[in-house]
């Protein structure tokens, strides 16, 4: 079973009126999907996204009127959602424990697999596809870049020196791979953790996505809207943090002497500070230790500037 993290927490960050129209950008298996239908009243109505064809099942069994499912990543927001303006969006990033916990999906280090970890395997190229066409230089980047690896160029030297040997089809042979590589790590921390979740972010180019789907979330919110997003590591929480604080400040124009009441409003208004987890919660489902939670509500300012990512772009201090 899929637990959803922080959910009291992001429902109280939503403030769900029954009557309103709320988004949840990543229904995963549906757990903050059902806690928000539970809040809406008769009028109130939920529109559910997600890329993961094993989703649509689990949100199949939802039967309620109000609820709607649409099989697309969140990054094609606007288009799901034409002129419809939300009172609320929820988007909980990165992978679901069902995608980790399935061998199949290739996304765990911890059992042998298919190493594919596609969000929609459908589409794109999987992780062993990738790694078996990618210049060393390239496989170096981007474990250093979205792992955050310090070891990436002898990772890079390993798996470019592996493949000539044999295809890297397996999550094992790379796990066993890495852990030969690699030979000291954190305390509790297997080597191999940031290899994978290299990969897995630049397969399925979850970095552009994030920064894609923010700006359409903010077009598309009434004022007074809220914007609730719950990050998994630092490199998604860091596009988060910058974009809506890029937006909730006053955008003042250089060398006019404007009144403070003639400055423009910003289109966004951050609320309260970032939550984590409580020791509860991280004791009960140890994947939340690493969740934290942001909120911007929008306002009547104008929505003028737009914060994206380029493909390949470092995103390292």
């Amino acid at each position: 079973m899929h637990e959803a993290v922080l959910l009291e927490e992001a429902l109280a960050a939503l403030a769900v009126r029954p009557d309103g129209l709320y988004v949840d950008g990543t229904f995963g298996r549906g757990g903050h999907s059902r806690a928000v239908l539970a809040r809406l009243g008769g009028q109130g109505r939920l529109i559910a996204l997600d890329r993961d064809p094993q989703a649509q099942p689990a949100a199949a069994a939802i039967a309620d009127a109000r609820f709607t499912f649409v099989r697309a990543a969140f990054s094609s927001l606007s288009q799901v959602l034409a002129e419809k303006l939300a009172d609320g969006m929820l988007f909980d990033l990165g992978v679901s424990s069902p995608q980790l916990d399935d061998p199949q999906r290739g996304f765990s280090f911890r059992r042998d697999g298919p190493l594919d970890m596609r969000m929609d395997p459908t589409q794109g190229v999987s992780a062993a596809q990738w790694l078996a066409m990618a210049e060393e230089q390239q496989i170096r980047e981007v474990i250093r870049d979205y792992g955050e690896e310090r070891f990436a160029k002898q990772i890079a030297a390993a798996i470019v020196a592996a493949r000539r040997r044999e295809p890297l089809e397996r999550t094992r042979q790379l796990a066993d791979l890495v852990a030969k590589t690699v030979r000291t790590r954190e305390p509790g921390q297997d080597p191999a953790t940031r290899t994978f979740q290299a990969l897995r972010i630049h397969v399925n180019r979850e970095l552009e996505e994030v920064s894609l789907m923010l700006p359409q979330a903010a077009a598309h919110l009434k004022p007074g809207g809220r914007l609730v997003v719950i990050s998994f590591h630092s490199l998604e929480d860091r596009i988060v943090k910058r974009f809506l604080q890029a937006h909730a400040r006053r955008d003042v124009p250089r060398g006019l002497p404007l009144r403070e009441a003639e400055i423009p409003e910003p289109p966004l208004r951050l609320v309260g500070r970032a939550v984590r987890a409580s020791e509860q919660e991280t004791r009960r489902n140890p994947r939340a230790r690493s969740a934290i939670l942001r909120v911007a509500e929008r306002t009547a300012g104008p929505l003028t500037q737009d914060i994206r990512i380029e493909p390949g772009a470092r995103w390292r201090n």
